[in-house]
């Protein structure tokens, strides 16, 4: 099969595309002929060796996929050779990626893709998707009426927050950079988009929110502590999901007088059964249109270590040149 993948970690140029052996399903392991793949942030840090993980040489890249069963181990029940399935969590804690033409996935991290759904689609809302329901269902649990001010709310995880919050019944505030985005974000579901460019951004989310905000959801790697809390509402949420080396200060004080919380977790650490209840909620919203993804652009499979470079630059770089997720088709 053809595949891209590494054989050591590094910048974007170590990626390979080749003839890698077509992988065979183990007892509880689908086979599937991949028909889309999606790019996260995840997938670079994990490429560059900066999130260490066990990486069995040669390492397939990529986390979500789109596409169909070709086979299942004996042990497999409830899929089987033809069906339509999504997912995520490959290329993570030693499991192999999914950016080649054939993926073999243990079943626990497979969902049936609804026929009203594009395997483009599916993969592109796989890990964003279920990262926004753990944060507002699991962790935040946020109610319908309660105020949202989701900071990065152009990003794959902002948007998909963004419309789910919104089908909970929440008023969304969100930010993004520049007009255009702050557009797109508009049209995904927010009720009042801000510029974070601009220097009075906290004072108009104030102003919409006077009695401050239920949950503050931080997309950005390096959390403003002072701001989210001098926002939040008696009795806040907020959920951080990004910035592994981030070392901010912390207003102990002003958080525990006014009763806050705060919720950090990892969408690749949750339990599968989690997961896999937030894809049942998942499919029914993308199926009826509620649900939708952004995507920047698709790339054939030989494109990888672009994908890559864009998605670097996008985030760690912080050029912020992405508008939507880089979908790759094998």
């Amino acid at each position: 099969m053809k595949a891209a993948f590494i054989t050591q970690t590094g910048s974007p140029e170590v990626i390979e595309y080749g003839e890698l052996p077509d992988p065979v399903p183990g007892p509880r392991q689908v086979l599937v002929r991949v028909k889309a793949c999606a790019v996260n942030p995840i997938d670079t840090y994990v490429r560059a060796g900066s999130v260490k993980m066990p990486l069995p040489f040669p390492f397939v890249v990529g986390s979500d996929l789109a596409g169909e069963v070709v086979a299942v181990g004996p042990e497999v029940t409830g899929l089987a050779p033809g069906m339509r399935v999504w997912g995520s969590n490959q290329g993570l804690l030693g499991r192999q990626g999914t950016f080649a033409e054939l993926a073999a996935v243990d079943d626990c991290w497979l969902y049936r893709t609804p026929d009203e759904v594009s395997d483009q689609n599916a993969a592109a809302a796989a890990l964003v998707s279920i990262t926004a329901h753990l944060g507002l269902v699991g962790n935040a649990a946020i109610q319908p009426g309660e105020t949202i001010f989701v900071h990065g709310g152009s990003g794959g995880v902002g948007l998909a927050v963004v419309q789910i919050a919104r089908i909970l019944g929440a008023r969304v505030i969100a930010t993004a950079g520049g007009p255009e985005k702050s557009e797109l974000v508009r049209r995904f579901g927010a009720d009042l988009v801000v510029d974070h460019h601009r220097d009075d951004m906290a004072a108009l989310v104030r102003e919409a929110a006077p009695d401050g905000v239920h949950v503050y959801w931080e997309t950005q790697r390096e959390p403003d502590f002072d701001r989210a809390v001098g926002l939040l509402a008696e009795g806040g949420r907020m959920v951080i999901m990004a910035g592994r080396d981030a070392r901010p200060a912390f207003p102990v004080g002003p958080f525990y007088v006014k009763g806050c919380r705060l919720f950090g977790f990892v969408m690749f650490k949750a339990d599968p059964h989690v997961q896999a209840a937030a894809a049942v909620d998942i499919n029914r919203w993308m199926s009826t249109g509620r649900l939708q993804v952004a995507i920047d652009r698709l790339l054939p499979l030989e494109s990888t270590a672009e994908a890559h470079r864009l998605q670097e630059s996008s985030t760690v770089g912080r050029s912020g040149t992405l508008a939507g997720k880089l979908v790759i088709e094998p």
